[in-house]
């Protein structure tokens, strides 16, 4: 192990010292003797400063010159000369400071991963989502009349390989908060396709599965079947018009509930001619809730009337007409599962 050199201290000349070094170097070339004031420092009558042997002999020697040099002059004209260094050693590298401009690069590039750049597709990476893309695929249908409407909905549907009446179409919508049956507006459709990352008929495809699971999930399902209520009803209505409330109950329900085509019949022979929104989102809760063969039915419960009076109906009628009993909650739910994978 090579022991560290001690620190050299520079020696200072000062600017009389260096004007006193000048004039004895000027007498040395006229001929006068001075090589007793600087011996070995001036030969042949030349001057060569950067091969003086010993720099540190010239201070000693000007203070032999006795000269008064208390810090007088001003300091930018300070001479700074260093003794070389004659050892052999291996030079130290330099150390890049931390809060260089190239250190912190690296540290974002090695610890912190960089954001994609949109529309730049990185190897072995999906490419980005595009609103642009997205843009120009909604004008794709909507045309002239700057929206979606049943004609364009078609062929939109074609494209995509689902079936207008399918319910993966409401899921959409319901992804898209589409405000009524049929139409998307560019908002609608920018702002839901943006969360669903679809910017083409290929990416949207891809998340048909993803939308046919959250018809499993009962949380997702409450929320979608209460949206259908205000995505199926007239604007200037409070209630669903019940041909419409039917069909929207059989989208939803019909699959899953062994109790729809019994509920069906009730409402074609009874006195209503719509559902307001209590009575539809009670029937989700009475169709989850409520065994086939009524038995847990609570009539003191805060059910609506329409409901109390289903019941009513159906136990009257002979036990032939009556629907097998499904056990238990979780069966059904088994078999809401089964139906929406084929779906």
């Amino acid at each position: 192990m090579v022991s560290p050199t001690p620190k050299e201290t520079p020696v200072q000349l000062k600017p009389q010292q260096c004007g006193k070094l000048v004039e004895l170097v000027r007498k040395r070339e006229a001929g006068h003797n001075a090589s007793n004031v600087l011996p070995g420092c001036v030969t042949d009558h030349r001057v060569d400063l950067c091969g003086l042997a010993d720099i540190s002999y010239i201070s000693e020697t000007l203070d032999k010159l006795n000269l008064d040099l208390n810090g007088q002059g001003s300091q930018k004209f300070t001479a700074q000369l260093v003794k070389p260094n004659k050892g052999s050693i291996m030079p130290v590298k330099k150390r890049k400071l931390p809060d260089s401009e190239d250190h912190g690069h690296k540290c974002k590039i090695t610890s912190f991963p960089r954001p994609q750049v949109r529309g730049v597709k990185p190897n072995g990476a999906e490419r980005q989502f595009s609103g642009k893309k997205c843009l120009a695929w909604f004008h794709k249908y909507a045309g002239a009349e700057k929206m979606v409407g049943p004609e364009a909905m078609e062929k939109f549907c074609d494209d995509i390989g689902v079936e207008p009446e399918n319910i993966i179409m409401l899921v959409l919508a319901w992804h898209l908060g589409a405000s009524k049956m049929g139409y998307f507006t560019k908002d609608e459709w920018l702002s839901g396709m943006t969360v669903l990352q679809c910017d083409c008929t290929e990416r949207l495809q891809s998340k048909l599965d993803y939308m046919r699971s959250e018809l499993n999930d009962a949380a997702a399902f409450k929320n979608i079947y209460r949206y259908a209520f205000d995505f199926a009803r007239d604007t200037n209505q409070r209630s669903l018009d019940m041909d419409t409330a039917t069909s929207m109950l059989a989208l939803l329900l019909g699959r899953t509930w062994p109790l729809f085509s019994v509920f069906r019949q009730f409402l074609e022979q009874s006195k209503y001619k719509g559902l307001n929104k209590d009575q539809w989102y009670n029937i989700l809760e009475f169709s989850r809730t409520i065994s086939t063969d009524l038995s847990n039915y609570d009539e003191d419960g805060a059910w609506p009337v329409l409901l109390d009076e289903f019941v009513e109906w159906q136990k009257a009628r002979p036990a032939s007409l009556r629907p097998p009993c499904v056990a238990t909650k979780r069966e059904g739910e088994r078999k809401l599962s089964a139906e929406t994978t084929q779906l």
